[in-house]
C-alpha cells in the first residue's frame, strides 16, 4: 500500500467510528497545506507536537514537586504520557477518534509556565494589566505563532480540531473560556472531552501515588476521610497482596483506582449515548452537559478524593515551599526583563515594540517557555553575583 492509498484506508477505517466521533477529513488548517499521503492530519498534528521544542520542555517543568528535588516524581512530561494512555484507552473503548485524542493529550499542558500552577499564578498576577495568564490559552498561542518550523506559516499549523482541544481543555485547573474562534457550540467535540476527564484521572491518580511515597499522605488519614472510593481500592489491593509490603500494596490501589474510574467512564457515558439517542457531532456539541462524565456518586468521590490530596499535599509546608520559592523566582525574571529588555535573548529582543503590553506578553513569552532548570539558573545569572554568565551564554535562547 502506498502514498494516498495510505491516507485513504486510514480515512476509511474512521467511517467505522461512532457517527459523531471527528472524522480528520473534515478538519482543517489555517494555512492550506497539501494532504500527507501516510498520515491524517490528525496523526500529522500528533508528530508536529511531538517534535516541537515546547512538549520537550514538559520533561523539565513542574507537575507539583519541583523538578531538582528528585528524579522519580512525575513531571509535565510524564503526567502528559499518563493523561495520553488513559485518554486512548476510553476513546478506543467509546470508538472514538483515538488520532485527534492523542493528539490533544500531547498538546494539552504545551503552555504550562515553570513551577506548574505556582508559576502559572504568578505570571497571570504579573499580567494583570495586559490580559493575564492562562496555560490553555498560552498552549495555543505556541502553536499558532511561537514556535518556528516551517517556512511558510507561524506556528505548527495545526488543525480547528486539535486547536479546539487545547483551548477548550476543562478541569479543575483549566476554566479558560472559549476564544471567539470556538464559541459556536456549547460544547466541544467528544475527543477533547474525553482528554478532559483522562486528565482529572491522571492527576489524581499520580498525586495519591506521589503522595503515598514520598509521605505526605498515608493510609490513616485516606482510611478517616471515608472516601469511598479509597476503601474500594484499598481493599482490592491488600486482598491481592498479603504478603507484599505497603508500597506494593499501594501501588496496587492506584492501579484500582485507574481501572474503576476508566471503566465507569465507558459504561456510563455509553449508557447516555444509547439513552440519548446521539448520532452526530452536532447533537454531542449542542448539549448543556459534556456527553463523557463519571456517574454522579463515583465523580463525587473523586472529586473528593482530588480536594483531600490537595489539602494535604499541595498545602504541605514543604511543597509550599518548593511553590513560594518558584513564584519568586518567576516575579524577579519578570520585573527585571520588563525593566530592562535588553536582557532577553535577539530572538525575543525583535519582538518587542514600544508599547508596555507588547514588551509584556513578549517577556511573559519568554518566561513561560523556560523549564524550571532554565529558570533557576538564569535567576542566579541575574541575581547571584559569583554566578559566571560566560561559561552559561550557550545555553541561553
Amino acid at each position: 500500500m502506498k502514498g494516498q492509498e495510505t491516507r485513504n484506508w486510514l480515512e476509511e477505517r474512521e467511517e467505522k467510528l461512532l457517527p459523531f466521533a471527528t472524522k480528520s477529513k473534515n478538519s482543517s488548517r489555517k494555512f492550506p497545506e497539501k494532504a500527507d499521503p501516510f498520515r491524517t492530519s490528525f496523526q500529522r498534528d500528533r508528530d508536529r507536537i511531538i517534535y516541537s521544542s515546547s512538549f520537550r520542555r514538559l520533561q523539565y517543568k513542574t507537575q507539583v514537586f519541583l523538578v531538582h528535588e528528585a528524579d522519580f516524581y512525575r513531571t509535565r512530561l510524564t503526567h502528559t504520557l499518563e493523561v495520553m494512555q488513559h485518554a486512548r484507552t476510553l476513546a478506543r473503548a467509546l470508538k472514538v477518534n483515538e488520532d485527534l485524542v492523542e493528539a490533544i493529550s500531547l498538546a494539552h499542558d504545551l503552555g504550562h509556565p515553570p513551577f506548574g500552577h505556582a508559576g502559572e499564578n504568578a505570571l497571570n498576577d504579573l499580567m494583570q494589566e495586559w490580559g493575564g495568564f492562562n496555560h490553555n490559552l498560552q498552549g495555543l498561542r505556541i502553536v499558532d505563532q511561537l514556535e518556528h518550523r516551517y517556512p511558510n506559516f507561524p506556528g505548527l499549523n495545526l488543525t480547528y480540531h486539535t486547536r479546539e482541544g487545547i483551548t477548550r481543555h476543562r478541569t479543575a485547573y483549566d476554566k479558560s473560556p472559549p476564544i471567539e474562534e470556538f464559541r459556536k457550540f456549547l460544547q466541544p467535540s467528544v475527543e477533547t472531552q474525553i482528554v478532559s476527564i483522562a486528565d482529572e484521572l491522571a492527576f489524581c491518580a499520580h498525586d495519591l501515588d506521589d503522595g503515598l511515597r514520598v509521605g505526605l499522605i498515608n493510609e490513616e488519614i485516606l482510611e478517616e476521610s471515608g472516601n469511598t472510593l479509597w476503601k474500594e481500592i484499598i481493599k482490592r489491593a491488600k486482598r491481592e497482596t498479603r504478603s507484599q509490603g505497603k508500597e506494593f500494596i499501594y501501588r496496587r490501589a492506584v492501579r484500582h483506582l485507574i481501572e474503576i474510574c476508566n471503566t465507569e467512564v465507558i459504561n456510563y457515558t455509553s449508557e447516555r449515548i444509547k439513552q440519548l439517542g446521539i448520532l452526530s457531532e452536532r447533537e454531542v456539541r449542542e448539549m448543556d452537559e459534556p456527553l463523557v462524565s463519571l456517574p454522579p456518586q463515583t465523580a463525587r468521590a473523586l472529586q473528593n478524593l482530588r480536594e483531600m490530596l490537595e489539602k494535604s499535599i499541595y498545602y504541605h509546608p514543604d511543597v509550599v515551599m518548593m511553590t513560594e520559592k518558584g513564584k519568586n523566582i518567576v516575579r524577579k525574571l519578570f520585573s527585571a526583563f520588563l525593566n530592562n529588555p535588553r536582557l532577553l535573548p535577539h530572538q525575543f529582543q525583535e519582538k518587542l515594540s514600544e508599547n508596555k503590553q507588547n514588551k509584556a506578553r513578549v517577556v511573559c513569552d519568554y518566561i513561560a517557555g523556560m523549564t524550571d532548570r532554565f529558570a533557576m539558573d538564569t535567576y542566579e545569572m541575574l541575581f547571584h553575583p559569583h554566578v559566571r554568565v560566560l561559561s552559561r551564554i550557550g545555553r541561553r535562547r
